[in-house]
């Protein structure tokens, strides 16, 4: 592996390692999380359908849950952990930017993998950038300038030129990259007319943009993509986009397979796909393919796969209808739901039994979680299809959660359900939003309820700290005792109960009419102390205590 760079311009250690790796996967699936609308609204090439900053969010995370899993069984392999990401990244990919992206990422940290000791970190990125640029390139059957091809063509030349200098470290090298990426998404409506009518950039220019800026700040620590006003092209709504011109000549389905096939079957395979359509993207290697293409004829794309090997979890989507949906906006009635299904179905996430018990006799469906990993989209959409009611509500109760939750609603939307997301950031939260949940009032108007009701529940917890660590109220220690206010670490002490009354005095400063307090699995009698510390402190003001049973926090808290 590339050895350790030391002394950078900012001081910094520039390097490959686990600690940069998972850093930079969890960066990438927050980053294109907060971007992922954004992105879908660029979306206008080559179908004005709205998911790409969707579909690139997936597949990062899928990389993520892939990477996870395989440290899981083995903690320090990087190589092995590097691979199982690549490989997540290919299973996960979706959508034409995404099973691009997939194609970006794996063949460069395949090159980061096969560094020796005697490597310098520099020219292995910018190797692995050429290397990702030339096979990205390869596996599109048509290239189109003023994609995310050109984005990524610009970053590598730039690494190229950086890495070539005297003396080159890897956190100039990732710099120059990335100021590249940007510059070049800013010229893509220049190579692309379609963007310039739209008035936007490229969505799967501007996605790669998001990653390779997280590629930075897990490398050295820094951030500096510009937002989008800066590179002088302005938002558009995908509602507001010029689309008619965009999609009367393109073919009517996108087609997507895995395929299990041996690698000099592909040639033919991209030969048969090629005359029968457009955007058409074969990636992988060793045997396993994700294919995508755009086409009118399905049956022959399909029976092109099983002519080369043997397609699995085949996709197809017809464009009229998703991009109707996408110019309907969020929201948007789809399709009846197949099965007949009717009414509506909030669904929570509980972390912890009692929590999934008090959600369920509310008339929730659940979906338990736990404190040390979070569900995915794929998870998540499971869930959601699982749920009896054509209209759905989600309730992620933690904030990391609500992009997954959002994505998974984009997918299950393409199945006829109505899906919409109230942006619960604790499980205080849900449980406000769910009291006020009224399914004979009318969609729209129940979410809007549910959604104040949250908003208006101030939460608190308390955790134990596992390990040193610096917090927005100082550096901690194992066995400290952590007190948060909305999300956010204001109390460092070494007794339960008096951080807990430092919380809760906090969030009924500004006032309160009732506390909720929800007991953990080991909180004891916290929770029965704390509510006589209200009655004595607060008085006039109710409190509920109930047994939720969560792990890792003694105590959860909201005031309302």
């Amino acid at each position: 592996m590339a050895a350790a760079e030391h002394g950078d311009e900012q001081g910094r250690v520039a390097t490959f390692d686990l600690v940069v790796v998972r850093r930079f996967a969890d960066l990438a699936v927050e980053a294109l999380a907060a971007a992922r609308e954004e992105v879908d609204a660029l979306n206008v090439y080559p179908v004005p359908d709205g998911d790409t900053g969707t579909n690139m969010f997936l597949t990062v995370e899928a990389a993520r849950e892939a990477l996870l899993a395989r440290l899981e069984e083995e903690p320090d392999d990087l190589r092995g952990a590097m691979r199982a990401y690549a490989h997540g990244a290919l299973l996960g990919a979706r959508g034409n930017s995404g099973v691009i992206l997939s194609q970006l990422v794996g063949a460069l940290v395949r090159r980061i993998g096969r560094a020796g000791p005697e490597d310098r970190s520099s020219t292995v990125f910018a190797d692995g950038m050429r290397r990702a640029v030339d096979a990205a390139y390869d596996a599109v059957g048509t290239p189109v300038e003023g994609t995310i091809l050109s984005v990524a063509r610009a970053a590598a030349e730039a690494a190229d030129a950086a890495a070539a200098a005297p003396g080159s470290r890897l956190g100039a090298v990732v710099h120059a990259a990335v100021r590249a990426s940007r510059e070049a998404l800013g010229r893509t409506p220049e190579q692309l007319p379609v963007l310039a009518r739209a008035g936007v950039v490229d969505a799967g220019g501007r996605g790669l943009c998001v990653v390779l800026a997280a590629m930075e700040s897990a490398i050295t620590g820094e951030h500096t993509v510009a937002p989008l006003h800066v590179l002088g092209s302005p938002l558009l709504p995908v509602a507001a986009l010029p689309t008619g011109d965009l999609t009367a000549d393109g073919p009517a389905y996108e087609v997507m397979y895995l395929l299990a096939a041996d690698d000099d079957a592909v040639p033919a395979l991209r030969a048969e796909l090629a005359p029968l359509g457009d955007s058409l993207v074969v990636v992988g290697g060793d045997g396993l393919w994700n294919v995508h293409v755009h086409v009118d004829d399905v049956g022959a794309a399909i029976e092109a796969g099983i002519r080369a090997g043997t397609p699995r979890r085949v996709e197809v989507v017809h464009f009229a209808e998703q991009v109707e949906r996408a110019q309907a906006g969020r929201g948007s009635r789809p399709a009846a739901a197949e099965g007949g299904l009717r009414g509506r179905t909030v669904l929570a996430l509980a972390l912890g039994p009692g929590l999934a018990a008090l959600f369920r006799e509310a008339g929730a469906e659940v979906l338990e979680v736990t404190t040390t990993r979070r569900p995915s989209s794929a998870d998540l959409l499971r869930a959601l299809l699982a749920c009896p009611g054509e209209e759905v509500v989600v309730l992620p109760n933690h904030a990391g959660t609500i992009a997954a939750a959002e994505a998974a609603a984009h997918e299950a939307a393409q199945r006829g359900r109505r899906v919409v997301v109230v942006p619960t950031r604790a499980q205080v939260q849900g449980i406000a939003a769910l009291a006020v949940h009224e399914p004979g009032r009318a969609l729209d108007n129940d979410v809007v309820h549910m959604t104040d009701a949250a908003r208006g529940a101030r939460h608190g917890a308390l955790t134990v700290a596992t390990e040193p660590a610096m917090t927005s109220a100082g550096p901690c220690s194992p066995g400290d005792v952590l007190g948060a206010v909305q999300g956010d670490f204001v109390i460092v002490g070494d007794d339960l109960f008096e951080v807990a009354t430092g919380v809760l005095e906090r969030l009924l400063g500004t006032g309160g009419e009732l506390v909720t307090l929800v007991a953990g699995a080991e909180a004891g009698d916290l929770a029965q102390a704390c509510e006589h510390w209200v009655d004595h402190t607060h008085p006039g003001t109710d409190v509920v205590v109930l047994v939720g049973g969560q792990e890792h926090y003694p105590l959860l808290v909201s005031v309302e």
